[in-house]
Formats: C-alpha cells, sequence, structure tokens
C-alpha cells in the first residue's frame, strides 16, 4: 500500500478518537483541532508511513509532545503578560508588539528544548535579565565555569536556528 494510502487510513480511522482526547484534556475545542491538525502534520511527514503499526499508539506520544509544548508556550506567554502587567502605563509595547514577543519567546523556547532547566536558566539569566556570570553561579548554585559553558550552547543552539 503506498503512503498516501496509509496516512489517508491512519487519519480517517483516528482523528475523532484523537480529537476526542484532546478536548478532554484541553477543554477547548479550537485548541484540540489546532492539536490534532498539527498531530497528522507529523504523520504526514514520517519517511515510512507503513512502517506505523499501532497508530494509537504513536498518535498519542505526538499528542504528548505537542500537549507538552503548548503548555509550556501557555506558560510563557503567561508569564510575559504578567511582567508587561507590571509595567507603568506610558511604556506599555502594543498589541502588535506584545504578539511579536510572545512569538520570539516561544521561538527561542524551541530552540532551547533539549538543554538541562538550570541551562536554560544560566541562558535566559545572561540573556534576558542581564545578570552577570557570578550572579547566575550564585544564584544556580553552581561553577561560573558551568555558566560558561551553559551561556556559550544556549547561544550556540539559537544562532543555528537563525541560519
Amino acid at each position: 500500500m503506498d503512503d498516501q494510502k496509509v496516512v489517508r487510513g491512519i487519519y480517517l480511522g483516528h482523528r475523532p478518537w484523537l480529537l476526542e482526547r484532546l478536548q478532554r484534556r484541553l477543554r477547548n475545542h479550537a485548541q484540540a483541532e489546532d492539536l490534532t491538525s498539527e498531530a497528522f502534520v507529523q504523520v504526514v511527514a514520517h519517511p515510512d508511513p507503513g512502517a506505523i503499526k499501532e497508530p494509537r499508539a504513536f498518535l498519542t506520544t505526538i499528542a504528548k509532545r505537542l500537549l507538552f509544548h503548548f503548555w509550556r508556550r501557555q506558560e510563557l506567554e503567561q508569564a510575559y503578560l504578567q511582567s508587561v502587567a507590571a509595567l507603568p502605563a506610558d511604556t506599555l509595547p502594543s498589541a502588535e508588539d506584545v504578539a511579536l514577543m510572545l512569538e520570539a519567546l516561544a521561538r527561542v523556547d524551541r530552540l532551547l528544548d533539549g538543554m538541562t532547566v538550570t541551562a536554560k536558566a544560566a541562558f535566559l539569566h545572561s540573556q534576558v535579565d542581564g545578570m552577570t556570570y557570578i550572579e547566575i553561579a550564585r544564584r544556580l548554585e553552581i561553577s561560573q565555569m558551568s555558566v560558561r559553558r551553559y551561556v556559550a550552547e544556549g547561544l550556540r543552539r539559537c544562532m543555528a536556528g537563525a541560519g
């Protein structure tokens, strides 16, 4: 059977099931639709759809990853919006600037995906908070050499993603 028929079969046979599962988790139909669509984009992109022997297990794995990234992005957005809300009224960014910043934050988060929590924190303290390596080392209770390594790793990931 060719790949297109396999993907079509998985889509027709399992889309309603996946959508229902995601709707139960998100309690939002539009968000569930978006993540369901993204899951099937990944099925289409699979190098050998015929090798997918357990479609529901495969879709569950994809859905868990998508949910994790969705919730992570929600957390980032909430943290950013809280920091914006704390600004004086005359310095508030425009709605467009807020949207651009949220997209940039999500992209940086994706680029840093795979770094440890400590490494991400060191990088963000350096680049966002403007902290010195000494301050970061004290706050995270790690060596300055580790801070240097983590910041360099974060910069490498961001530069690789920018190209």
